[in-house]
């Protein structure tokens, strides 16, 4: 894979329709714009959660009547079965779902997802996620797959550097990040707070935005012995 991509991401730290009472989210409107398209094709993949049938459902709800929605499930549950991933060649946006990073990197790979998301983004496809669907674009990211905050050095590597969701969000999330950047477990990265999201556009951050006050993205970066904070100027979206 290469270093960088060509093509935009939208990574989410948290927030979209399923930190939603009512599945609504500026953020996820944000996304559909982001096309250009009145109604556009949205592929939701929920490998981290092992397609969790439930989760998939409140993508179509969310989505429903704004954007051609469909599913990949590449555990074949149903209704949806099992659809060749090359479909996804065919959408506007690919929004991939949180859960276990270690889990949907492992089974992607296995399907072949990694080459086709980026020639999926390099023809225009708009790639987004949250959480585990943030990790998996970078080189390596901090993640709870395996149960207590680890650092992966596992990523796709579509976006160097290295990934923090939740940031904070979670407890000991920030701690544990800044910690591994300083030590160099981690390279030196982006996180990215719950209900806020930071674009990338052929593998350069141009823009973090949020649905709710008070959510920093940040670069980290090593600074001596330590590591430091870069934060992004966020822009506060409305609400449709």
């Amino acid at each position: 894979m290469p270093r960088t991509m060509a093509g935009t991401v939208l990574a989410l730290g948290g927030g979209g329709f399923s930190m939603s009472d009512d599945g609504s989210s500026a953020i996820d409107d944000h996304l559909l714009d982001l096309t250009g398209k009145a109604t556009p094709k949205v592929c939701f993949v929920p490998t981290a959660s092992g397609d969790d049938h439930g989760y998939a459902r409140r993508f179509e709800e969310a989505f429903a009547g704004r954007a051609r929605t469909s599913v990949l499930s590449l555990f074949c549950r149903e209704p949806w079965g099992y659809t060749d991933p090359e479909m996804l060649l065919e959408q506007d946006v690919v929004y991939v779902g949180g859960g276990s990073t270690a889990n949907l990197l492992v089974v992607w790979r296995r399907h072949g997802l990694p080459d086709l998301l980026a020639r999926a983004a390099a023809q225009g496809t708009v790639l987004a996620g949250i959480s585990a669907g943030m990790n998996c674009w970078f080189e390596s990211s901090s993640t709870d797959s395996f149960g207590p905050l680890a650092p992966l050095d596992d990523g796709l590597g579509l976006l160097a550097g290295s990934a923090c969701p939740h940031y904070l969000g979670e407890a000991d999330r920030r701690e544990a990040y800044l910690g591994w950047v300083a030590s160099g477990a981690l390279a030196e990265g982006y996180a990215v707070d719950e209900y806020a999201a930071l674009r990338f556009v052929d593998g350069v951050p141009v823009e973090a935005v949020s649905e709710r006050p008070d959510r920093p993205v940040v670069r980290v970066v090593r600074d001596g012995e330590g590591a430091r904070e870069v934060p992004f100027d966020v822009r506060r979206l409305a609400a449709a």
